[in-house]
């Protein structure tokens, strides 16, 4: 077998694998009252979430590199149906806390998760806490898109990978000064420019306002 032949079953397998862990955990989602769908690639997974959201609807997004590197708000902006809240376009501190707070009232919050077990338990880190806040209370509807790539064995797994994996990058990506950002290790730290300050976990939605898209690439960190 010559090794493009073989390239072409490794992937063939790796699809096969993966629609079938996006089924398992869209059936453990199911349990836990969140709407859940699989997209093969990222293409997919942005007409689904345009298809989620109803014309009219006010839309806005967390802190998501996911959101951002898919083109979901270019992809929203041009439908001309929709109330795109853009927090990208803010720039002083007081126009950001206005913009978390109107995203509290929006029809439709777009995020991403650092992590979701197997078992469908969804799990976030954050810094300044708006996004887990958003993703508890608020916004009529919660959509999260989230690659294959973040799912973890259990919830103590996916713990530790929004911690030692999610985190460092993160505080890279915002050259924050920790410790996690010297050496790439978790430390359990208090530092004063902690990213780590709110642990989030949704493990079940009580009103049936959270969904879930699953691609089938690596997204994010």
């Amino acid at each position: 077998m010559t090794p493009k032949a073989t390239n072409k079953v490794v992937s063939l397998v790796e699809e096969q694998r993966n629609e079938r862990l996006a089924q398992t955990i869209i059936k453990n989602l199911k349990r836990r009252h969140i709407e859940g769908f699989y997209c093969a690639t990222a293409e997919e997974a942005v007409e689904k979430v345009s298809e989620l959201i109803e014309d009219g609807s006010s839309v806005t997004w967390g802190g998501t590199m996911t959101v951002r590197d898919l083109g979901i708000p270019d992809f929203l902006r041009k439908r001309g149906t929709l109330e795109v809240l853009d927090r990208d376009l803010v720039e002083t501190p007081e126009e950001k806390q206005a913009m978390y707070l109107r995203a509290f009232s929006t029809d439709v919050y777009l995020t991403s998760a650092n992590a979701i077990s197997e078992d469908g338990v969804i799990v976030n880190i954050d810094g300044n806490g708006n996004r887990v806040a958003a993703i508890t209370w608020g916004p009529k509807k919660v959509i999260f898109v989230i690659g294959l790539n973040k799912v973890a064995q259990n919830v103590e797994a996916a713990l530790a990978r929004a911690r030692s994996t999610a985190s460092p990058i993160n505080a890279t990506r915002f050259d924050i000064k920790t410790p996690c950002q010297t050496d790439g290790v978790c430390h359990n730290c208090n530092s004063p420019e902690s990213i780590c300050n709110y642990v989030h976990f949704l493990r079940n939605s009580p009103r049936g306002r959270h969904a879930v898209v699953l691609v089938g690439e690596s997204l994010g960190y």
